[in-house]
């Protein structure tokens, strides 16, 4: 099933969005006179990873028939997303807005998702798709967080195991988007044993588990169940990757960071880039994990994401990612 991630063709279901900057960097919101836009939403900042890494990305989505939905639509092409599969809803259906702030410390975001277009995706919209166009299915918990798009997420997981092709799922817990922390438990844990890819932080492992202490012992037990790759982020203290009996730690890459968002779409775009590309999962890792340092270094979340050039030039002259232990044969190829 992984053989079709060579095709470096990702179908990518989820929200995209406008982001508003407080301007200049490090201006608190309320003090703010000026702001700049920038295309938001994790799936959509995942697709964005892609694109700027040689890869294929087509959104499947929903998006308000307004200006901030055409904003949406208009970036997304713009940075060479495939948006043929991303749908226009009217009514009282509004596409994702994020005011937010480029500090590093106390930095304020405030997400208006009240009538969220993106939660209008449908199975209609998902059996449109042709499943054979692609290699792989990526998708955000945030999918799961609301109907008809928590149906229809599951069936494009149905779908693309229909097709053969890998599911990826990244947890992104955002509790403003479920109604409990359990009930995003119960939901994610379902759509994670679905899954061929699984990639969260600790805190979004807890939340499956139900606590901190059985987390990272949920993450290895779903990466034994089967053959599934299972990526456990632990913040500054890096990543620990479980797939088929090896246990790869991955450190960061230390940078002056001007903000603490973006990293986690940084990651996981350039991961299953890598992982395309034929590059080790070892490897693979630790393109991830330098593209997320080179996001939070940057203003905004997709126009800092590197390309190919930007991101081998950083792995070539940045002193290297903080100690990691791999296992001796996480070399070997994904």
């Amino acid at each position: 099933m992984f053989d079709a991630l060579r095709r470096n063709r990702f179908l990518v279901i989820g929200r995209a969005g406008m982001d508003l900057y407080a301007d200049p960097p490090g201006t608190q919101t309320e003090t703010a006179s000026a702001f700049t836009a920038a295309l938001g939403g994790s799936s959509a900042n995942i697709a964005v990873a892609i694109c700027r890494q040689g890869g294929h990305a087509t959104l499947l989505t929903s998006v308000s028939d307004d200006a901030v939905g055409r904003f949406a639509l208009r970036q997304l092409a713009a940075y060479g997303i495939d948006t043929d599969r991303v749908r226009t809803v009217g009514g009282q259906a509004r596409t994702s807005l994020a005011v937010v702030e480029t500090r590093l410390e106390n930095c304020q975001s405030v997400i208006y998702r009240n009538g969220a277009a993106d939660f209008e995706m449908t199975t209609a919209d998902i059996d449109a798709a042709d499943f054979s166009d692609f290699g792989a299915l990526i998708a955000t918990g945030t999918c799961f967080a609301a109907e008809p798009s928590r149906a229809a997420a599951f069936r494009a997981f149905d779908r693309a195991r229909a097709a053969a092709l890998p599911t990826i799922l990244d947890l992104d817990y955002r509790p403003y988007s479920w109604p409990s922390r359990a009930n995003a438990g119960e939901v994610c844990l379902k759509a994670a044993e679905h899954s061929d890819v699984l990639v969260g932080n600790d805190e979004e492992f807890a939340t499956l588990a139900g606590s901190h202490e059985a987390g990272r012992a949920l993450a290895e037990t779903l990466a034994e169940s089967r053959e599934r790759l299972v990526v456990y982020k632990m913040g500054e203290k890096g990543s620990v990757a479980f797939f088929m009996g090896q246990t790869i730690e991955t450190g960061i890459y230390s940078v002056k960071a001007l903000k603490p968002t973006g990293s986690g779409d940084a990651f996981l775009g350039n991961l299953v880039s890598a992982l395309a590309q034929g590059h080790t999962l070892a490897d693979s890792l630790k393109r991830g994990s330098a593209a997320a340092a080179m996001v939070v270094s940057q203003v905004g979340c997709a126009p800092a994401m590197p390309d190919a050039a930007a991101l081998n030039d950083f792995l070539q002259h940045h002193p290297g990612n903080t100690e990691g232990k791999e296992a001796d044969h996480a070399h070997t190829a994904f």
